[in-house]
This record gives C-alpha cells, sequence and structure tokens, in this order.
C-alpha cells in the first residue's frame, strides 16, 4: 500500500475577489452589518479584506523595555470578503457588482443596482 504524503511547500491558494483596495464598501452581516468604509488592505490569501473604522479591536501592550510604560492599542481586524458589498456614495445604496465593457474595449467594474462604473 502505497501513502499518500501532502506536499508541505504547496503554495496556498489565491482568490479571487470583488473588492480592491480603495473601493468603498458596506458590511452586510456580522457585528458592524450597516457600516459604511473604504478598504484599507486586502489579503487575497485568506479572501479577507480590512475596512477602516470597522472590526475594530483593542490590544493590551506589555512594555517591551525597562522605564517604557504599557499600552492600549486599537486597530482594525480583517473581515471576509464575502461579508462586504460595494457601495455607492452617489445613490446612497450598496449593489452587487458585475463586469462590463467600455466603448475602448476595457474590461471595467459597475454596480448592478445604479449603472455606476467604478474602475
Amino acid at each position: 500500500m502505497a501513502i499518500q504524503r501532502r506536499s508541505a511547500n504547496k503554495t496556498p491558494t489565491r482568490y479571487n475577489m470583488h473588492v480592491k483596495k480603495g473601493d468603498t464598501v458596506q458590511v452586510i452581516s456580522g457585528r458592524d452589518k450597516g457600516k459604511v468604509g473604504e478598504i484599507v488592505r486586502t489579503l487575497p490569501k485568506l479572501s479577507k479584506v480590512v475596512v477602516k473604522g470597522v472590526n475594530v479591536k483593542t490590544k493590551h501592550v506589555k512594555p517591551q523595555q525597562e522605564g517604557e510604560t504599557g499600552q492600549i492599542v486599537t486597530f482594525e481586524a480583517p473581515i471576509h470578503s464575502s461579508n462586504v458589498m460595494l457601495y455607492s456614495t452617489n445613490q446612497k445604496v450598496a449593489s452587487r457588482v458585475c463586469y462590463t465593457f467600455t466603448e475602448d474595449g476595457r474590461k471595467v467594474r459597475m454596480l448592478k443596482k445604479t449603472g455606476e462604473i467604478i474602475d
């Protein structure tokens, strides 16, 4: 019987996400449902995004050196990309995304509800 072994150096899969860094999104599920913010960072290997002002966590940091004081740091933790939806700032509405081509043949992202082109 042959033993199957998993490859230890297997590269993690990189997911295609419907949102990019700099997009304005609305959270559609979870504790911060309804909040609107801008994407600060994307993590494509985990399919997660960091949104400004959403999923704010606090961390108590111990002093590292003598004489230094401890502090409480707040930061935005990543949330899954499926929990956010693109948001139109003009119409104040969240919408799904579709892909279309412009007159010059460029592929762009478009909001389904409003027809607004994002890229």
